[in-house]
């Protein structure tokens, strides 16, 4: 009896062994080594076609991990597919190819600077379940995406197109990303830039770009249903940006616990703004150190916002923390057409603690608070402001209050084009409806300007300054 005990017991042993090595082999099955298809992380050779070997063959088998680890690995543009994880591990880093010719276009544009978009160093197009994860770099190397570097390969190359600096991470039609733990720096343009896609998470990645012009931090462009928390961007240009460069909105966008600084806007509502923006909510972040506005919200090319909440926002060395703007510039982008005017209402910014720049480094100097404009066709319908405290440098002369504002209504729209204000706390017109509770203002040097200025505000419910 003891003998057939022990026979079942080794039976049942074999058969657990023999369950657990297939069951890693099956685990294993879909892991991809982009080193096994090629790929060589000595910092000199070009690996595109090997990277994308890897990804290619992990798609036509259902799917899985193409995984980059330790080294150094020069690559042009590579395409995500269907059901594709991209993990680059800690001391792994991608870098960015310095010739023109190894990056695609996959959905040309052009910006609101007039200029031609779309390359990118790491894309997916019309892809679903797809994930760019790991503890380790991408980096665009966007140093070298110049005019003099341009010319040279030119020089060599007639058939080149036109510049066209590469995003570093470009996402269009797609659904079902995660960007997660990865270190993104460098890009030749936007470090982020997703496009008509949706249901996305982004947590925990830290972004540094400062390599060259227009050096985004993360753009969400007609895209919904999005996440990113926990996130570290330190941008040359805006660090989380809600654009629309289609006719469709971008909506239903949650930012929670990030750490945001920038050379131009930190929290930023267009300038692109065709399609609508609404159910945007952004809570418990840090902005600091940012030269070009702390929240901008824009409306200028017909969107209508709404829907929109900004609470609980820390805001130190901050050049002009509030800037509203409802205007008329009309562009448009894709070949659409022409909108009318949009709208700004129901947007509720509270518990906002500021601090400014001093009078030294700030672009408008002394510097205002808080701006909101409208135009005098085309009003903003709603403002709730509560629970705000700013210090401002103060320094404003009498007569300032006098400066008159202009209306500027087709332009771009940016807080030092309108000048010194003649108001430190407050500048507000051409609103349906103003309301405030708990808002004040600390000036640390006299300011002889007046605290509010409100012109052409249709009704004010304005409770303690």
């Amino acid at each position: 009896m003891t003998k057939i005990f022990f026979s079942k017991l080794k039976i049942v042993f074999i058969l657990v062994v023999l369950s657990v090595l297939i069951n890693s082999c099956q685990a294993q099955s879909n892991v991809y080594n982009i080193l096994d298809f090629g790929a060589k992380g000595d910092s000199l050779t070009v690996n595109t076609k090997f990277i994308q070997k890897a990804i290619d063959e992990c798609f036509k088998n259902g799917g899985g991990t193409v995984v980059v680890k330790n080294g150094f690995y020069v690559t042009g543009t590579i395409l995500l597919k269907d059901n594709v994880t991209l993990q680059v591990n800690e001391n792994a880093t991608i870098f960015g190819s310095p010739n023109f010719e190894d990056y695609i276009n996959i959905d040309p544009f052009t910006d609101a600077t007039g200029q031609s978009r779309g390359n990118c160093l790491i894309g997916a197009k019309d892809a679903t379940n797809i994930a760019i994860i790991g503890k380790g770099t991408i980096d665009g190397n966007g140093e070298v995406f110049n005019n003099k570097t341009y010319k040279i390969q030119k020089e060599k190359n007639t058939d080149l197109p036109s510049l066209d600096r590469p995003f570093l991470i470009r996402i269009v039609g797609s659904s079902k990303l995660i960007i997660q733990d990865i270190h993104i720096r460098q890009a030749a343009a936007w470090a982020v830039h997703l496009y008509q896609s949706n249901n996305i998470s982004i947590d925990n990645i830290e972004i540094y770009n400062h390599a060259n012009i227009n050096n985004d931090g993360i753009d969400l462009d007609s895209s919904y249903d999005v996440t990113i928390t926990n996130s570290k961007i330190d941008s040359g240009d805006d660090a989380i940006c809600i654009k629309a460069t289609s006719l469709l909105p971008t909506y239903n966008v949650k930012v929670r616990n990030c750490d945001l600084k920038s050379d131009w806007g930190t929290i930023k509502f267009g300038t692109e703004s065709m399609g609508d923006f609404y159910n945007i909510d952004i809570r418990d972040c840090k902005v600091h150190d940012t030269k070009g506005g702390g929240i901008k919200i824009l409306s200028v090319d017909g969107a209508n916002i709404h829907n929109v909440v900004i609470d609980n926002i820390e805001m130190i060395n901050v050049d002009m923390p509030i800037f509203i703007r409802l205007g008329e510039r009309l562009r448009t982008y894709r070949n659409a057409e022409k909108r009318e005017v949009g709208s700004i209402k129901n947007v509720t910014i509270s518990n906002i603690r500021a601090k400014t720049m001093d009078l030294e480094n700030s672009r408008v100097s002394p510097p205002t608070g808080i701006l909101i404009t409208g135009t005098p066709n085309h009003k903003i319908k709603g403002i709730k402001l509560e629970n705000i405290h700013i210090q401002l440098p103060g320094a404003g002369k009498l007569e300032h209050q006098n400066n008159v504002v202009s209306e500027d209504e087709k332009r771009y729209p940016e807080f030092s084009f309108f000048g010194i204000l003649p108001s430190y706390g407050l500048y507000a017109r051409h609103i349906e409806l103003l309301e405030t509770k708990n808002v004040h203002f600390e000036i640390l040097n006299e300011d002889k300007r007046q605290e509010v200025v409100l012109e052409d505000v249709d009704k004010s419910d304005l409770n303690k300054f």
